[in-house]
């Protein structure tokens, strides 16, 4: 077979991608399209723009010290895992395996830090806030109007409703709340962007053989994986939509992607010499380690049993949670018929894409773009340090979203009245425009902060320990408002109803004890925050908050034993024993429990308070007086 015949065979597998598919076209305008999306994305979103910082944002931007330094922190960015100052701080070791090398997003926080940043002292980044929610909706924005551009330039020439209908759902769907108002998710949009601006680079590539448009391609690839390892995928996936839009031979669209693949193994090498293998021993917290508790077959049944859960949010996001960690969803068995469910429907929908493939029909790629990147999170690879994400499925989203689109633009082609398919087809986006944003405005309203966030989610997350963990923290925190002094002893109340649901799912949940502590101290409960702190000791001796916690608590038991003085000296030795309990390095508490023993005439502990209490402080002349006393004695 010649040549030409070849081109025009793949010609006609080009144009049959999409022949059976409706060829309304509701905005004829590009621009226009592209100015209703632009305008729906700021109406849903508008509201981010006042919240403040939460979840993971703190640690990623506000108390992250190489965004701190703007410009000359992005060196350290690019040499180092992405919560290495967080690590530092902590005095703690990489905990998470695989690292998290992905310092493009965090090297914008620098920049933003570095322009628009005051250097605050008091509390750093919160000036930057604005600007940063801002541009998340700005980029996220962004991607949907190239994905637009992507998808109605090279895939769906002739039907551009099917683009168009792809990116309104993907951009009003409600799972992605979280990408867009919690800051540090900007990883996550700028790694779908350039992989969108990839894929316009391999078709431009492609038609005009010009060295610019690959070597563009490899920029934007490149820039893909430093903002997540994600796009890993594409080298499964270029071939793929090369082969099934473009008609190109197996082998001309594999050899197609070999620069690529030469990047990714560059990306792999600076990527594994700066994080190495992240944490190689298994995590103890179960926080970090989900299926801790589970026997393996219960932990490869739940794994499996999740894949439901991301299937349902994606056709009915609700409701919505920042966290699913441990024990949010309960560990199931493959007794259980949702687990066989989750099995047949997965490799049913893997069948159907090799189907598919073969066939050259687009829903093959829609199809491998949800797998691939559903696989990568779904803890069934490697472990990735958590149960189950909204965030961890806004790529997958989208091929889910294309099938809808698909399948929505069949059934308006059932329509035989042009007025009536037009009328129906706005009707019907209208609709699900409106539901979603009636779900998406209240949800950022609740990303505000970690106090408005969290006492949130723990309606919806009722057994998940760390958000009764931080919804405790954020009644404590309301407690300390000038404003709620009257509700005071109320918020603190409610605060421990959540560290007792936190630490009664996760014993070992050391920041619930330890907050638990400051509840019942703020009470006045002494007794009962020294039994909690008690509880941090036993589990995390060397935590860094204990060891002040247990100096504020010693002072307490010091004065009341100072209080007790002569008239009661036993009560006054019992508080003052428990004072040198807590803060042993405190000369003065010990000096004072040797006065008490003297007064019951018991020497020989005395003695050894007044020794102990010199060795603190050997200038300490009261202790030695009270020594030659005892030796007159």
């Amino acid at each position: 077979m010649g040549k030409q015949a070849i081109n025009k065979k793949n010609k006609i597998k080009e144009v049959n991608i999409s022949s059976n598919l409706n060829k309304i076209n509701l905005f004829p305008e590009f621009k226009i399209q592209v100015i209703v999306l632009a305008i729906i994305g700021l109406i849903i979103y508008g509201n981010s723009f006042l919240n403040e910082y939460a979840l993971d944002d703190g640690i990623v931007i506000e108390k992250n010290d190489y965004v701190q330094q703007g410009f000359k922190g992005i060196p350290k960015i690019l040499k180092t895992d992405a919560y290495d100052s967080f690590y530092r701080s902590m005095n703690a070791k990489q905990q998470l395996s695989g690292g998290r090398y992905r310092p493009l997003s965090v090297i914008t926080f620098a920049i933003e830090q570095q322009l628009f940043g005051s250097n605050e002292k008091v509390k750093p980044a919160a000036d930057v806030a604005f600007i940063r929610h801002v541009l998340n909706v700005v980029y996220y924005i962004l991607s949907v109007i190239v994905l637009l551009y992507f998808l109605q330039t090279f895939i769906f020439k002739d039907t551009p409703l099917v683009a168009f209908i792809t990116c309104l759902l993907f951009l009003i769907h409600p799972l992605h709340t979280e990408v867009i108002s919690n800051v540090k998710s900007r990883d996550e949009i700028l790694s779908f962007l350039f992989i969108i601006l990839t894929f316009i680079k391999v078709f431009r590539y492609r038609e005009s053989k010009k060295t610019g448009q690959l070597l563009a391609a490899l920029v934007f690839y490149f820039c893909a994986l430093l903002s997540k390892e994600y796009a890993v995928t594409l080298l499964i996936l270029i071939p793929m939509l090369l082969y099934i839009a473009k008609g190109d031979s197996m082998k001309d669209a594999i050899i197609g992607v070999l620069p690529y693949v030469f990047i990714a193994a560059i990306y792999l090498i600076i990527r594994f010499s700066i994080v190495g293998k992240g944490a190689t021993m298994e995590n103890p917290d179960v926080l970090n380690n989900p299926y801790k508790f589970a026997t393996q077959p219960e932990k490869w049944a739940t794994k499996i049993e999740i894949l439901n859960h991301y299937l349902r949010l994606l056709f009915f996001p609700h409701p919505l949670s920042s966290d699913y960690s441990y024990s949010t969803i309960a560990y199931t068995n493959f007794g259980n018929p949702m687990v066989w469910f989750a099995i047949l429907f997965h490799l049913s929908a893997i069948a159907a894409t090799i189907v598919l493939f073969v066939r050259r029909n687009i829903i093959a790629f829609a199809l491998a773009f949800y797998l691939l990147h559903l696989f990568l999170v779904s803890n069934l690879i490697m472990d990735i340090g958590a149960t189950m994400g909204e965030r961890l499925i806004y790529h997958s989203s989208f091929g889910f979203l294309l099938i809808i689109a698909i399948f929505i633009n069949w059934l308006v082609e059932k329509i035989n009245s042009p007025q009536v398919k037009k009328i129906t087809t706005i009707s019907v986006l209208s609709l699900i425009t409106i539901f979603c944003a009636a779900k998406v405005i209240p949800r950022n309203a609740e990303w505000k902060n970690d106090t408005s966030l969290f006492i949130a989610d723990a309606e919806t997350a009722p057994n998940s320990a760390l958000v009764n963990g931080n919804a405790g923290k954020a009644y404590l925190d309301l407690s300390e408002k000038p404003e709620n002094k009257s509700q005071e002893t109320e918020l603190i109340r409610k605060a421990i109803v959540h560290f007792n649901r936190a630490v009664n799912v996760h014993k070992e949940y050391v920041n619930g004890y330890l907050n638990m502590g400051v509840a019942y101290y703020k009470l006045k409960n002494y007794d009962s925050a020294r039994v909690e702190w008690d509880k941090v000791n036993e589990l995390y001796p060397s935590n860094p908050f204990l060891k002040r916690n247990y100096a504020v608590l010693a002072s307490v038991y010091y004065n009341r034993g100072m209080e007790k003085g002569g008239k009661e000296p036993l009560e006054a030795i019992k508080f003052l024993e428990q004072a040198v309990q807590l803060d042993p390095e405190n000369a003065d508490y010990w000096y004072n429990l040797g006065g008490a023993y003297y007064t019951i005439n018991d020497y020989q502990k005395a003695r050894n308070a007044w020794n102990n209490s010199l060795q603190l402080n050997p200038n300490k002349e009261d202790a030695k007086k009270g020594l030659d006393a005892i030796a007159g004695k």
